[in-house]
Protein backbone atom coordinates (compact mmCIF):
# COMPACT_ATOMS: atom_id res chain seq x y z
CA UNK A 1 0.00 0.00 0.00
CA UNK A 2 2.78 2.42 0.91
CA UNK A 3 4.57 1.79 -2.39
CA UNK A 4 1.34 2.32 -4.33
CA UNK A 5 0.57 5.63 -2.58
CA UNK A 6 4.13 6.89 -3.05
CA UNK A 7 3.99 5.96 -6.74
CA UNK A 8 0.60 7.71 -7.03
CA UNK A 9 2.13 10.83 -5.45
CA UNK A 10 4.97 10.71 -7.99
CA UNK A 11 2.50 10.45 -10.88
CA UNK A 12 0.42 13.30 -9.47
CA UNK A 13 3.48 15.53 -9.20
CA UNK A 14 4.37 14.63 -12.77
CA UNK A 15 0.89 15.57 -13.97
CA UNK A 16 0.94 18.79 -11.93
CA UNK A 17 4.24 19.85 -13.51
CA UNK A 18 2.57 19.78 -16.94
CA UNK A 19 -0.02 22.40 -15.91
CA UNK A 20 0.71 25.93 -17.10
CA UNK A 21 -0.52 28.67 -14.79
CA UNK A 22 -0.26 32.44 -15.29
CA UNK A 23 -1.13 34.73 -12.42
CA UNK A 24 -1.36 38.51 -12.04
CA UNK A 25 -2.17 40.09 -8.68
CA UNK A 26 -3.83 43.39 -9.53
CA UNK A 27 -4.96 44.72 -6.15
CA UNK A 28 -3.63 44.10 -2.64
CA UNK A 29 -4.34 45.71 0.72
CA UNK A 30 -0.65 45.43 1.66
CA UNK A 31 0.62 46.92 -1.61
CA UNK A 32 -1.83 49.54 -2.86
CA UNK A 33 0.61 50.73 -5.53
CA UNK A 34 1.12 47.21 -6.85
CA UNK A 35 -0.88 47.66 -10.06
CA UNK A 36 -2.70 50.30 -12.05
CA UNK A 37 -5.93 48.37 -11.37
CA UNK A 38 -5.82 49.01 -7.61
CA UNK A 39 -8.79 51.07 -6.39
CA UNK A 40 -8.11 51.22 -2.60
CA UNK A 41 -11.41 52.21 -0.88
CA UNK A 42 -13.26 53.43 -3.98
CA UNK A 43 -16.33 51.20 -4.09
CA UNK A 44 -17.84 50.67 -7.56
CA UNK A 45 -15.09 52.82 -9.04
CA UNK A 46 -15.61 51.56 -12.63
CA UNK A 47 -11.86 51.98 -12.96
CA UNK A 48 -10.62 50.73 -16.33
CA UNK A 49 -7.18 49.18 -16.66
CA UNK A 50 -5.41 46.30 -18.39
CA UNK A 51 -3.72 43.06 -17.41
CA UNK A 52 -1.20 41.46 -19.77
CA UNK A 53 0.11 37.90 -19.91
CA UNK A 54 2.84 36.40 -22.07
CA UNK A 55 2.37 32.68 -22.63
CA UNK A 56 5.61 30.81 -21.72
CA UNK A 57 4.61 27.47 -23.28
CA UNK A 58 1.96 26.18 -25.65
CA UNK A 59 -1.36 26.02 -23.83
CA UNK A 60 -3.98 23.43 -24.78
CA UNK A 61 -7.69 24.00 -24.29
CA UNK A 62 -9.73 24.30 -22.24
CA UNK A 63 -7.83 27.24 -20.75
CA UNK A 64 -9.58 28.38 -17.59
CA UNK A 65 -9.84 31.98 -16.43
CA UNK A 66 -10.26 32.38 -12.66
CA UNK A 67 -10.28 35.27 -10.25
CA UNK A 68 -8.78 34.68 -6.83
CA UNK A 69 -9.52 36.38 -3.52
CA UNK A 70 -7.45 36.04 -0.37
CA UNK A 71 -8.49 36.45 3.27
CA UNK A 72 -12.20 36.39 2.37
CA UNK A 73 -14.06 34.00 4.68
CA UNK A 74 -17.08 32.91 2.67
CA UNK A 75 -17.29 29.85 4.90
CA UNK A 76 -18.09 31.91 8.01
CA UNK A 77 -21.41 30.67 9.33
CA UNK A 78 -23.05 34.09 9.60
CA UNK A 79 -21.96 34.83 6.01
CA UNK A 80 -23.11 31.75 4.12
CA UNK A 81 -26.42 31.57 6.02
CA UNK A 82 -27.28 35.16 5.14
CA UNK A 83 -29.50 34.38 2.15
CA UNK A 84 -33.08 33.56 1.25
CA UNK A 85 -33.16 30.46 -0.95
CA UNK A 86 -36.86 30.96 -1.63
CA UNK A 87 -36.12 34.38 -3.14
CA UNK A 88 -33.39 32.86 -5.28
CA UNK A 89 -35.97 30.40 -6.57
CA UNK A 90 -38.38 33.16 -7.55
CA UNK A 91 -40.44 34.10 -4.49
CA UNK A 92 -41.51 37.75 -4.34
CA UNK A 93 -42.85 39.06 -1.03
CA UNK A 94 -44.28 36.87 1.79
CA UNK A 95 -40.84 36.40 3.30
CA UNK A 96 -40.82 33.94 6.19
CA UNK A 97 -39.46 35.10 9.60
CA UNK A 98 -36.43 32.81 9.50
CA UNK A 99 -35.22 34.11 6.12
CA UNK A 100 -35.93 37.69 7.18
CA UNK A 101 -33.78 37.26 10.28
CA UNK A 102 -30.96 35.58 8.39
CA UNK A 103 -30.83 38.34 5.78
CA UNK A 104 -30.37 41.14 8.31
CA UNK A 105 -29.00 43.77 7.96
CA UNK A 106 -29.27 43.52 4.16
CA UNK A 107 -32.94 42.72 3.88
CA UNK A 108 -34.50 46.14 3.41
CA UNK A 109 -33.29 49.64 2.57
CA UNK A 110 -35.95 51.89 4.06
CA UNK A 111 -39.17 50.90 2.33
CA UNK A 112 -37.35 49.01 -0.42
CA UNK A 113 -36.93 45.22 -0.19
CA UNK A 114 -33.72 43.70 -1.52
CA UNK A 115 -34.27 40.72 -3.77
CA UNK A 116 -32.11 38.72 -3.35
CA UNK A 117 -31.38 39.76 0.21
CA UNK A 118 -28.52 38.84 2.51
CA UNK A 119 -24.79 39.39 2.79
CA UNK A 120 -23.77 36.66 0.35
CA UNK A 121 -25.71 38.04 -2.62
CA UNK A 122 -24.92 41.66 -1.83
CA UNK A 123 -21.14 41.17 -1.65
CA UNK A 124 -21.05 39.73 -5.17
CA UNK A 125 -17.67 40.03 -6.90
CA UNK A 126 -18.35 42.70 -9.53
CA UNK A 127 -15.03 43.23 -11.29
CA UNK A 128 -15.43 42.65 -15.05
CA UNK A 129 -12.84 41.03 -17.33
CA UNK A 130 -12.83 41.21 -21.13
CA UNK A 131 -10.26 39.52 -23.36
CA UNK A 132 -9.36 42.16 -25.96
CA UNK A 133 -6.12 40.88 -27.47
CA UNK A 134 -4.75 37.42 -28.23
CA UNK A 135 -4.42 35.01 -31.14
CA UNK A 136 -4.72 31.25 -31.42
CA UNK A 137 -2.40 28.97 -33.42
CA UNK A 138 -4.21 29.85 -36.65
CA UNK A 139 -3.93 33.60 -36.05
CA UNK A 140 -7.61 34.04 -35.20
CA UNK A 141 -8.77 36.27 -32.37
CA UNK A 142 -9.28 34.41 -29.11
CA UNK A 143 -12.69 34.52 -27.46
CA UNK A 144 -13.28 34.09 -23.73
CA UNK A 145 -16.59 32.31 -23.20
CA UNK A 146 -18.52 33.05 -20.02
CA UNK A 147 -21.26 30.45 -20.24
CA UNK A 148 -21.02 26.92 -18.90
CA UNK A 149 -19.11 28.03 -15.79
CA UNK A 150 -21.83 27.28 -13.21
CA UNK A 151 -23.12 23.91 -12.04
CA UNK A 152 -26.02 22.83 -14.23
CA UNK A 153 -27.88 21.57 -11.15
CA UNK A 154 -27.69 25.06 -9.62
CA UNK A 155 -29.08 26.66 -12.77
CA UNK A 156 -31.93 24.16 -12.96
CA UNK A 157 -32.92 23.76 -9.31
CA UNK A 158 -31.53 26.60 -7.18
CA UNK A 159 -31.95 29.85 -9.15
CA UNK A 160 -34.89 31.29 -11.08
CA UNK A 161 -36.19 34.68 -12.12
CA UNK A 162 -38.94 36.17 -9.89
CA UNK A 163 -42.42 34.70 -10.22
CA UNK A 164 -44.24 36.83 -12.77
CA UNK A 165 -41.13 37.98 -14.61
CA UNK A 166 -41.46 38.27 -18.36
CA UNK A 167 -39.40 39.67 -21.23
CA UNK A 168 -40.01 40.20 -24.93
CA UNK A 169 -38.46 41.87 -27.93
CA UNK A 170 -39.32 45.50 -28.46
CA UNK A 171 -41.59 46.25 -31.45
CA UNK A 172 -40.21 45.88 -34.97
CA UNK A 173 -38.18 42.82 -33.97
CA UNK A 174 -36.30 44.62 -31.26
CA UNK A 175 -35.21 47.61 -33.33
CA UNK A 176 -37.37 50.11 -31.40
CA UNK A 177 -34.91 50.95 -28.62
CA UNK A 178 -36.30 54.14 -27.12
CA UNK A 179 -38.40 54.61 -23.96
CA UNK A 180 -41.64 54.07 -25.88
CA UNK A 181 -40.78 50.37 -25.98
CA UNK A 182 -41.41 50.18 -22.21
CA UNK A 183 -44.28 52.62 -21.90
CA UNK A 184 -46.53 50.98 -24.45
CA UNK A 185 -48.94 48.11 -23.84
CA UNK A 186 -48.28 44.87 -25.68
CA UNK A 187 -51.30 43.95 -27.79
CA UNK A 188 -49.70 41.01 -29.56
CA UNK A 189 -48.81 37.46 -28.64
CA UNK A 190 -48.94 35.86 -25.22
CA UNK A 191 -48.35 39.21 -23.42
CA UNK A 192 -51.42 40.90 -24.94
CA UNK A 193 -52.74 43.76 -22.82
CA UNK A 194 -49.84 43.67 -20.33
CA UNK A 195 -47.61 46.58 -19.34
CA UNK A 196 -43.86 46.60 -18.63
CA UNK A 197 -41.89 47.75 -15.58
CA UNK A 198 -38.70 48.85 -17.37
CA UNK A 199 -37.86 52.55 -17.64
CA UNK A 200 -35.79 51.96 -20.76
CA UNK A 201 -35.30 48.82 -22.85
CA UNK A 202 -32.29 46.56 -22.38
CA UNK A 203 -29.95 46.37 -25.36
CA UNK A 204 -28.59 42.86 -25.86
CA UNK A 205 -25.17 43.33 -27.46
CA UNK A 206 -24.74 39.77 -28.72
CA UNK A 207 -28.05 39.83 -30.60
CA UNK A 208 -28.03 43.55 -31.43
CA UNK A 209 -31.68 43.97 -30.38
CA UNK A 210 -33.63 45.55 -27.51
CA UNK A 211 -35.85 43.85 -24.94
CA UNK A 212 -38.54 45.12 -22.63
CA UNK A 213 -39.20 43.35 -19.37
CA UNK A 214 -41.46 43.20 -16.35
CA UNK A 215 -40.50 42.59 -12.71
CA UNK A 216 -43.34 42.20 -10.15
CA UNK A 217 -43.61 44.72 -7.31
CA UNK A 218 -40.82 46.71 -8.93
CA UNK A 219 -41.77 49.95 -7.14
CA UNK A 220 -40.93 48.55 -3.70
CA UNK A 221 -38.25 46.00 -4.61
CA UNK A 222 -34.62 46.38 -5.60
CA UNK A 223 -33.65 43.46 -7.82
CA UNK A 224 -30.18 42.16 -8.59
CA UNK A 225 -29.90 43.92 -11.95
CA UNK A 226 -30.58 47.22 -10.15
CA UNK A 227 -28.02 46.52 -7.41
CA UNK A 228 -25.36 45.65 -10.00
CA UNK A 229 -26.37 47.86 -12.89
CA UNK A 230 -24.41 47.33 -16.14
CA UNK A 231 -23.03 44.05 -14.73
CA UNK A 232 -26.13 41.88 -14.29
CA UNK A 233 -28.56 41.79 -17.20
CA UNK A 234 -32.25 42.27 -16.29
CA UNK A 235 -32.98 39.37 -18.64
CA UNK A 236 -30.83 37.04 -16.48
CA UNK A 237 -31.08 38.40 -12.94
CA UNK A 238 -30.10 35.74 -10.39
CA UNK A 239 -29.58 33.19 -13.18
CA UNK A 240 -26.45 35.07 -14.30
CA UNK A 241 -23.72 32.43 -14.19
CA UNK A 242 -21.12 34.69 -12.55
CA UNK A 243 -23.60 35.30 -9.73
CA UNK A 244 -24.45 31.59 -9.44
CA UNK A 245 -20.72 30.76 -9.19
CA UNK A 246 -20.31 33.37 -6.44
CA UNK A 247 -23.22 31.97 -4.44
CA UNK A 248 -21.58 28.52 -4.24
CA UNK A 249 -19.62 29.00 -1.02
CA UNK A 250 -15.84 28.51 -0.95
CA UNK A 251 -14.42 26.41 1.89
CA UNK A 252 -11.12 28.29 2.37
CA UNK A 253 -10.31 31.98 2.90
CA UNK A 254 -8.13 31.92 -0.24
CA UNK A 255 -10.21 30.71 -3.15
CA UNK A 256 -10.64 30.85 -6.90
CA UNK A 257 -13.85 31.08 -8.84
CA UNK A 258 -14.23 30.37 -12.53
CA UNK A 259 -14.91 33.45 -14.64
CA UNK A 260 -14.58 32.11 -18.18
CA UNK A 261 -12.71 29.77 -20.48
CA UNK A 262 -10.90 29.74 -23.80
CA UNK A 263 -11.45 26.79 -26.10
CA UNK A 264 -8.61 27.37 -28.57
CA UNK A 265 -4.90 26.46 -28.27
CA UNK A 266 -2.59 29.37 -27.49
CA UNK A 267 0.97 29.23 -28.87
CA UNK A 268 4.12 30.00 -26.91
CA UNK A 269 5.06 33.70 -26.84
CA UNK A 270 1.51 34.95 -27.49
CA UNK A 271 0.47 38.07 -25.58
CA UNK A 272 -2.97 38.16 -23.98
CA UNK A 273 -4.53 41.43 -22.86
CA UNK A 274 -7.55 41.69 -20.58
CA UNK A 275 -9.52 44.85 -20.00
CA UNK A 276 -10.53 45.11 -16.34
CA UNK A 277 -13.32 47.20 -14.87
CA UNK A 278 -12.34 47.31 -11.20
CA UNK A 279 -15.17 47.76 -8.70
CA UNK A 280 -14.50 45.32 -5.85
CA UNK A 281 -12.72 46.72 -2.79
CA UNK A 282 -10.36 44.35 -0.94
CA UNK A 283 -9.05 46.75 1.71
CA UNK A 284 -12.01 46.11 4.03
CA UNK A 285 -11.04 42.47 4.50
CA UNK A 286 -7.27 43.03 4.07
CA UNK A 287 -7.11 40.77 1.05
CA UNK A 288 -6.01 40.75 -2.56
CA UNK A 289 -7.37 40.07 -6.05
CA UNK A 290 -5.67 38.11 -8.80
CA UNK A 291 -6.49 37.03 -12.35
CA UNK A 292 -5.33 33.51 -13.24
CA UNK A 293 -5.07 31.62 -16.52
CA UNK A 294 -4.49 27.90 -16.27
CA UNK A 295 -4.61 24.64 -18.14
CA UNK A 296 -5.84 21.56 -16.28
CA UNK A 297 -5.80 17.79 -16.17
CA UNK A 298 -8.01 14.99 -14.85
CA UNK A 299 -7.41 16.24 -11.28
CA UNK A 300 -8.27 19.86 -12.08
CA UNK A 301 -5.86 22.79 -11.83
CA UNK A 302 -2.50 23.05 -10.16
CA UNK A 303 -2.69 21.65 -6.63
CA UNK A 304 0.70 20.71 -5.11
CA UNK A 305 -0.94 19.56 -1.88
CA UNK A 306 -2.62 16.56 -3.53
CA UNK A 307 0.66 14.88 -4.51
CA UNK A 308 2.26 15.88 -1.21
CA UNK A 309 -0.56 14.25 0.75
CA UNK A 310 -0.12 11.01 -1.20
CA UNK A 311 3.63 11.11 -0.48
CA UNK A 312 2.98 11.68 3.22
CA UNK A 313 0.49 8.85 3.60
CA UNK A 314 2.67 6.56 1.47
CA UNK A 315 5.82 7.17 3.51
CA UNK A 316 3.85 6.70 6.74
CA UNK A 317 2.54 3.33 5.51
CA UNK A 318 6.05 2.31 4.45
CA UNK A 319 7.47 3.24 7.86
CA UNK A 320 4.66 1.51 9.74
CA UNK A 321 4.96 -1.61 7.58
CA UNK A 322 8.74 -1.71 8.07
CA UNK A 323 8.39 -1.35 11.85
CA UNK A 324 5.86 -4.16 12.19
CA UNK A 325 7.88 -6.39 9.84
CA UNK A 326 10.98 -5.93 12.01
CA UNK A 327 8.94 -6.50 15.14
CA UNK A 328 7.56 -9.75 13.79
CA UNK A 329 11.01 -10.85 12.62
CA UNK A 330 12.97 -10.02 15.77
CA UNK A 331 10.38 -10.76 18.44
CA UNK A 332 7.60 -12.79 16.85
CA UNK A 333 4.44 -13.48 18.77
CA UNK A 334 3.64 -17.18 18.98
CA UNK A 335 0.12 -18.20 18.13
CA UNK A 336 -1.93 -19.48 21.11
CA UNK A 337 0.76 -18.45 23.61
CA UNK A 338 -0.98 -18.58 27.06
CA UNK A 339 1.31 -15.80 28.36
CA UNK A 340 -0.78 -13.33 26.41
CA UNK A 341 -4.03 -14.49 27.96
CA UNK A 342 -5.32 -12.59 30.99
CA UNK A 343 -8.28 -13.72 33.04
CA UNK A 344 -10.41 -11.71 35.41
CA UNK A 345 -9.18 -12.08 38.93
CA UNK A 346 -11.58 -13.72 41.42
Amino acid sequence: MGFLLTYAGFKLDSLQSEIIELREKYDDFYAVDLHECAIEDNFNANHNCQIEFEVPEDMSPPILVHYELTNFHQNHRSYYQSRDDYQLLGRVGDQDPVSKQRCKPLNELGNITLNPCGVTANTFFNDVFKLVEGKDEMGNDLIMMEDGIAWQSDLEYAFAQPDGFRAALCPNNGTLCDESCCTGVDEEGKFAGLEWSCQRPYFEEKEGVCYRYFYPEDEKTQYLYETYENIISPLEGVTNEHFVVWMRIATNPTFRKLYGWINEPIPKGQKLVFNVTANYVVSRFRGSKSLILSTNNIFGGRNPYLGTSFYGVGFFCLAAGTFFALKQTLRPRKLADPNYLHYKQD
